[in-house]
């Protein structure tokens, strides 16, 4: 009888623990995100903060108001947008954005919505993203977006042409459709090159082999002419420029004329391995085979990565004076990474969690950054007015 009241409580401790486990387990998944970001939270090289934000203007229309002054080092020019995912300046200086979910807006004295544009996708990541102005566009006022749509296979990505006369959007145009896309992984931003070709980035869409495969539009750097034919030197003769990647969001030139590229790195319990990429010609960026430091044979390596500890979640870059600056989703940071020819030299985290999650990154006429905030988007804790533009002078981040 003693006998078998020990087995029935080994048998009650076994059955708790196992409970107990589940428990954790089940939380653990759960609360993530939380996880990872108080006991995995990036690691600071130098982080310049204190800065300080002066109030913004009162009395815009829809309660959103626009100005630029080289007054002060850093200050809020714009709030109360959902998702701001990319910032181009006309001309005039006034600023177009793109709104994930499919509002392009003006913004100058006030807030103008020019037009909410048909068949965008708002679902997960994907919707209206990434734009970009012809290169010639005073003359012919020509302007691109990327975006989510819905075709009868599923969700897609495409990238429009419009007119644009000041203020509103007419003939449409498709330069390149059935990107493949999905709830997650769209890529999205474009751009003109110095070479006045544009160009393209995709996400794997969530099917990580695609990367590797030359013929799939998927995980790659396409370029196309600005009508959306095919170059006659891009390397595979089709639209693909570069390909290994998983979810780039970020593109840029340098004043030599190198191209580079952010990219996220994986998910989950294997998070981080971020990537900071000099992009050649045909070259593969070894998406999903390798990961930071790996080599493999014919794939090259990032410049700078993040390592398995940090995670800055990239997004739009750009180059100024030397140094590539970049949006940190995850990181909560606007990135800068020192340049010196094709290697970088320091890496710095400006204002590392003053505004949340940062999305888009540009530079003004003037030479000024502006960034934004991107904390509506599901995935960061939204402040007062989110989201935020904001600009920089960048003779701070250069003063010894």
């Amino acid at each position: 009888m003693q006998r078998d009241d020990i087995v029935r409580g080994v048998k009650r401790s076994f059955l708790a623990i196992v409970i107990i486990l589940g428990i954790i387990g089940f939380s653990a998944f759960m609360f993530r995100n939380m996880i990872v970001r108080e006991f995995f939270r990036p690691l600071d090289t130098e982080v310049q903060q204190g800065i300080s934000i002066t109030s913004l203007q009162e009395g815009a229309e829809d309660g959103l108001s626009f100005s630029i002054s080289q007054s002060e080092d850093v200050m809020v020019i714009a709030e109360d947008l959902i998702i701001p995912w990319e910032i181009v300046f006309l001309p005039n200086g006034e600023m177009l954005v793109t709104e994930r979910s499919g509002k392009l807006i003006k913004l100058g004295d006030n807030k103008q919505v020019i037009q909410e544009i048909e068949g965008v996708e708002h679902v997960g990541e994907g919707g209206l993203m990434g734009m970009a102005l012809h290169p010639e566009f005073e003359q012919n006022r020509l302007l691109y977006l990327y975006l989510t749509t819905r075709s009868d296979s599923g969700l897609i990505n495409r990238v429009e042409r419009y007119k644009f006369d000041g203020n509103s959007l007419s003939n449409k145009e498709t330069i390149l459709d059935n990107i493949p896309g999905a709830r997650f992984h769209d890529g999205g931003r474009i751009a003109f090159g110095p070479d006045e070709k544009l160009y393209i980035t995709t996400g794997d869409a969530g099917v990580e082999a695609s990367s590797q495969e030359i013929n799939s539009l998927s995980g790659k750097i396409l370029r196309l002419n600005d009508d959306g034919s095919i170059p006659e030197d891009n390397p595979f003769e089709n639209e693909v420029w570069a390909y290994g990647l998983r979810n780039p969001q970020g593109i840029t030139w340098d004043d030599e004329g190198g191209l580079w590229l952010t990219d996220h790195g994986p998910s989950g319990t294997q998070t981080g391995y971020d990537e900071l990429n000099l992009i050649v010609k045909g070259g593969n960026y070894g998406w999903p085979i390798v990961r930071g430091e790996q080599i493999a044979d014919r794939m090259i390596p990032p410049v700078v990565q993040s390592g398995s500890r940090d995670t800055w979640a990239p997004a739009a870059a750009v180059y100024y004076n030397g140094s590539i600056f970049f949006a940190g989703l995850r990181g909560s940071s606007l990135y800068e990474a020192k340049l010196d020819g094709d290697k970088v030299t320091d890496f710095i985290a400006h204002f590392r969690n003053d505004y949340g999650r940062l999305r888009a990154v540009t530079l003004s006429p003037d030479g000024l950054i502006i960034f934004s905030t991107s904390n509506t988007d599901g995935r960061g804790t939204t402040r007062e007015n989110d989201d935020k533009l904001i600009s920089v002078r960048p003779e701070i981040f250069f003063n010894d």
